[in-house]
């Protein structure tokens, strides 16, 4: 039987969603806590790679098993695991449902504190300088002009293509915080961050909008900007078509 298991967490603490070795990941206590409490070694793959420090309010993993699984189990596994970690449920889906491949689209957001505030230090980015928020979604509509993202990609990935197909792209504010939301049908390593520190440069007047254009067409990382830190990044959402995973 395939299992698709939701959750979410904080990533202050871990070296990023996927097992590694000798570091500490989601997926690593996810695992400790299922071969606690059902005694037998599970494996987890996942849907989403996030990077160490990145968090998620929605992620999946799927997993086999001969176990039968019911929803009074969430509250057991949650009791185990840290409490930066909460499994939002565990359901059945068809035997060849996969979390990663199955996926239609990923939301993502990031925020930014224009202020000082103690109280999110580890998941909002203190950037204190003036920012134009006109500008901000100015750049932000640009990006949904383009599908090759190469310049926005770190170097020596495995992906085959840097073609994503952007669906959101826009700057809010919210609650005294500047909130990035993009949404994909897929995206590079280090994408997001890199699209949030280069419109920031748009932001604040250091870059024009037709640079910013030039930065994505010449499709060479080396001209983005890679300094948005992790902690201000959330995986939001990942999407399915569950009446095709459930059958």
């Amino acid at each position: 039987m395939r299992y698709f298991l939701e959750l979410s967490y904080k990533g202050s603490h871990y070296a990023g969603f996927q097992v590694q070795d000798n570091a500490p990941t989601v997926q690593l206590e996810v695992e400790k806590a299922l071969s606690i409490f059902y005694k037998q070694a599970i494996k987890l793959t996942g849907s989403s790679r996030t990077d160490s420090g990145v968090h998620a309010k929605q992620n999946f993993f799927h997993f086999d098993t001969e176990v039968s699984i019911v929803d009074k189990h969430v509250y057991n596994l949650n009791a185990i695991l840290p409490n930066d970690i909460y499994i939002r449920q565990i359901f059945l889906v068809n035997d060849n449902s996969h979390s990663r491949f199955h996926a239609t689209h990923r939301m993502y957001h990031y925020y930014i504190c224009q202020h000082k505030d103690v109280f999110a230090q580890e998941i909002c980015w203190h950037y204190p300088y003036l920012l134009d928020l006109e500008k901000l979604n100015a750049a932000a509509a640009l990006l949904m002009q383009y599908h090759d993202f190469t310049s926005f990609s770190k170097r020596n990935t495995q992906t085959h293509t840097k073609l994503c197909t952007l669906s959101i792209s826009r700057w809010e504010n919210i609650e005294n915080k500047l909130v990035y939301k993009v949404q994909s049908n897929r995206f590079l390593r280090g994408m997001v961050r890199a699209l949030v520190a280069t419109q920031l440069q748009v932001g604040r007047g250091k870059m024009s909008l037709e640079d910013f254009a030039a930065v994505i067409e010449i499709k060479n990382c080396g001209k983005a900007d890679f300094s948005a830190p992790a902690h201000g990044l959330f995986l939001m959402e990942v999407g399915y078509k569950f009446e095709d995973l459930r059958g």
